[in-house]
């Protein structure tokens, strides 16, 4: 796209337009499509915008009026085919040809790197999630925080920066000691299950309904959380027995979502910092003592209200941490040059304060707070746990079993060992796609039905375009897609379309990356496949009038496969082969 926005800009500058040029795409492909906007030019020129496009488009054509006739509109150049202006526009209607020779050979030399550029530098960035709680399980919460964070590194990788994803896991919170004390109170005899993780979850779950109901049973959970506090010999074995429980199948649902990090900090080592850059803001003047002896720092300057840093009794909360935590990061990544944090959009007000506490502190590196919306369910999809998010689990078999029956019914003849793998990917691609697909801070209803369906917005419908591209493949696999095709043949508007939305990939990540966005690579990837398909049901491939054209659409198939795939990877979605 590159070669074709500097040709226009060129032709423009030629009829005396100044300064910065910046071109759009109009909403309907009959309006063109590359547009020029005219509102800036006449302000400066004092004139209607729409004489200014008017006078632009017969300059352009060498003085040609607005006849409403092919001719007229013809432009000599090989890129444009004519020109015309629309109200306040001036839009280009480029020529198939020249849309196909500039993108997809490209396209078919970069291959996974394709739509890709170097922005951010080399800057190193830190993406935090998902920040889970040891002793407790996953829920569907976790799943789109997970989905985000996955995106979120792809993305900053695909804008050149040097991404470090990290976890933050609570491990030494209340909720330890609830579940400790109910493992010894009810199941301190019993054998674990295999799926131990699982069990500490529903022990939680069971000592929490407990001690609503009997509340002077919360002294026995407050002396264990101190013998935790104090490092207890008696009390360890079982604390870091049941974490390794929760740490072994938090490590398996990472790596069948695609999260790698990079390093995981755990709140048990970092509390104690905390309360040491507590002390340090009480020594710069930055926090005070408030009523009880509570340690407060007022943001009230910033209208954020008052701070609480340090309990009247001395113990730390989730913000002491928190500065502990930032303390910890800077010092194992000294050149980091920002912070990003994935969690629910109820924390939005707390990283405000978090974020001015920290600049207060001397911080200078960027801090960003990425919050995500609620997730709602249809009524009796998926069951619910006493009010509480449906589990990761439960979430996860209930697509998986609607992929595994719709991959059986369309495929009689596969074996079992063949179906379950494709039903499986297409059971994540349903997951993570359906949930990336919204921007992340609007509350959404997951419908696994829906998620799962081959037609609409859906990952198994982009996830479907791969796969038929792949079969079109298959069947002419000794043929050499030479970037050299004869772009002449395709004259087609399904062709020239499709070309020249290929060519915006590189556009939307960058856009989806500046807005911390991965919708819009959603988006773009389901806008794509749907492009693909109407090109692919009208016009032959295979069969096409000449093996010139055969070959060139064959190349442009080549060319959408690449991009879908690569649009998918950002969205940390694998393709299947056939499905």
């Amino acid at each position: 796209m590159e070669s074709i926005n500097s040709e226009i800009e060129k032709l423009l500058k030629q009829a005396g337009v100044a300064g910065q040029i910046e071109l759009s795409v109009p909403p309907k492909p009959e309006m063109g499509d590359l547009s020029f906007s005219c509102f800036n030019l006449a302000k400066e020129k004092n004139k209607n915008p729409i004489e200014i496009a008017q006078g632009l488009a017969v300059s352009l054509r060498g003085g040609a009026d607005e006849a409403p006739t092919k001719q007229s509109h013809r432009f000599g150049n090989d890129t444009i085919e004519r020109v015309q202006a629309a109200g306040p526009y001036l839009n280009f209607f480029l020529k198939p040809s020249a849309v196909a020779a500039a993108i997809v050979p490209e396209i078919l030399k970069l291959k996974n790197k394709y739509g890709q550029n170097k922005s951010g530098g080399g800057k190193q960035i830190i993406v935090e999630y998902p920040s889970n709680n040891t002793h407790k399980e996953l829920h569907i919460g976790h799943l789109r925080n997970i989905c985000i964070g996955n995106s979120l590194v792809k993305l900053f990788e695909a804008n050149g920066h040097k991404v470090v994803p990290i976890n933050y896991v609570n491990d030494f919170g209340a909720h330890v000691a609830k579940c400790l004390w109910g493992l010894q109170k009810f199941h301190a005899t019993e054998t674990p299950p295999a799926d131990k993780q699982k069990w500490l979850g529903e022990i939680y779950a069971e000592a929490s309904r407990y001690l609503k109901e009997y509340e002077e049973a919360k002294t026995e959970v407050a002396e264990i959380q101190r013998r935790l506090e104090k490092d207890d010999k008696q009390i360890r074995p079982l604390f870091l027995k049941t974490r390794k429980w929760s740490l072994d199948r938090f490590a398996e649902v990472f790596k069948e979502l695609g999260a790698k990090h990079k390093k995981t900090l755990f709140e048990k080592d970092i509390k104690q910092k905390g309360q040491k850059v507590v002390d340090a803001l009480l020594k710069k003047g930055l926090a005070k003592k408030g009523e009880g002896g509570a340690i407060i720092v007022d943001l009230s300057q910033y209208g954020l209200d008052i701070g609480l840093l340090r309990k009247s009794d001395g113990s730390g909360l989730y913000l002491t941490s928190d500065l502990g935590l930032a303390l910890e990061k800077n010092k194992l990544f000294p050149k980091i040059s920002e912070s990003v944090h994935v969690t629910g959009n109820e924390q939005n007000f707390y990283f405000k304060q978090l974020f001015k506490v920290l600049e207060l502190a001397g911080y200078k590196f960027k801090m960003t707070h990425i919050g995500y919306g609620l997730i709602n369910l249809p009524s009796g999809k998926i069951s619910s746990r006493a009010g509480n998010a449906p589990l990761y689990d439960d979430v996860y078999k209930a697509v998986f079993d609607k992929a595994l029956t719709e991959t059986a019914l369309r495929h009689r003849d596969w074996p079992k060992e063949k179906i379950e793998p494709a039903a499986r990917n297409i059971a994540f691609a349903a997951l993570k796609f359906d949930l990336l697909k919204h921007e992340s801070a609007k509350t959404i209803v997951f419908d696994p039905a829906s998620a799962v369906s081959f037609d609409g917005f859906t990952g198994p419908y982009v996830l479907y375009t791969v796969a038929r591209i792949n079969s079109l493949m298959r069947k002419v696999k000794n043929e050499k897609l030479a970037a050299k095709s004869d772009w002449n043949l395709l004259r087609a508007p399904e062709e020239k379309h499709l070309a020249f939305f290929l060519g915006q990939f590189g556009e939307a990540i960058e856009k989806s990356m500046a807005g911390y966005n991965p919708s819009v690579i959603a988006k773009y990837a389901f806008d794509l496949a749907k492009l693909f398909n109407d090109f692919y049901n009208k016009r032959s491939v295979l069969s096409a009038e000449t093996p010139a054209l055969s070959r060139a659409r064959l190349a442009l198939s080549s060319a959408a496969k690449i991009t879908l795939e690569n649009a998918l990877g950002l969205l940390s979605i694998e393709t299947v082969d056939e499905m």
